[in-house]
This record gives C-alpha cells, sequence and structure tokens, in this order.
C-alpha cells in the first residue's frame, strides 16, 4: 500500500501482519480519489473514517490537506498502529 496524492505521495504503508483487516487496494483508493478530487476540495475538509483499519484512507485524506479526520475502528492494534504512523509522519490531523 502507499499514498497515492498530496504532500506524503509516494509513502509505502507496510502494516503488521497481525491486523484484522482487508485494506482498500491501491486501484480501488485511485479510483475513489480520482472520484472525489473531481467533487470537492480536499483543503480544509473535515472527515469521518470508518473500520479505518490500517488507516490508509485517513492517512490518504491527510494527506492531501484534510483539516481533521477521525478515524474509528473497533481493533485496538489498528488504533495503535495508526496513531503510531501519524506521529512518526507528522499527521497531527488525525485523530482516533
Amino acid at each position: 500500500m502507499r499514498i497515492i496524492g498530496g504532500r506524503l505521495k509516494g509513502l509505502r504503508i507496510n502494516p503488521p501482519n497481525n491486523l484484522p483487516v482487508r485494506p482498500t487496494t491501491d486501484l480501488a483508493k485511485e479510483a475513489l480519489f480520482n472520484i472525489l478530487n473531481n467533487l470537492l476540495d480536499f483543503e480544509g475538509l473535515k472527515v469521518l473514517d470508518l473500520f479505518s483499519g490500517t488507516g490508509n484512507i485517513a492517512m490518504e485524506f491527510a494527506s492531501r490537506g484534510a483539516e481533521k479526520v477521525i478515524a474509528v475502528d473497533r481493533a485496538a492494534q489498528c488504533i495503535f498502529y495508526l496513531k503510531d504512523m501519524s506521529a512518526k509522519h507528522k499527521l497531527p490531523e488525525i485523530s482516533t
């Protein structure tokens, strides 16, 4: 997985194998963001990412300029992973 746009474009996301998730593929995410890019201005956007898993979608929104991204997942290990990735890549706009 990777970030496909914005300031973190090209960043590879390699979650641990023990996360109970099935991440969105790069192809599906790229199609989603191509559609959204034609409809929305990401700057200043507020996003709620339910069933966030690896945080792939949340990080993509933050990379593209969303003002606030709230990521929700019931699996604690997913939340810990996303908090770690947010801190590591300086994404204060993401909260869990």
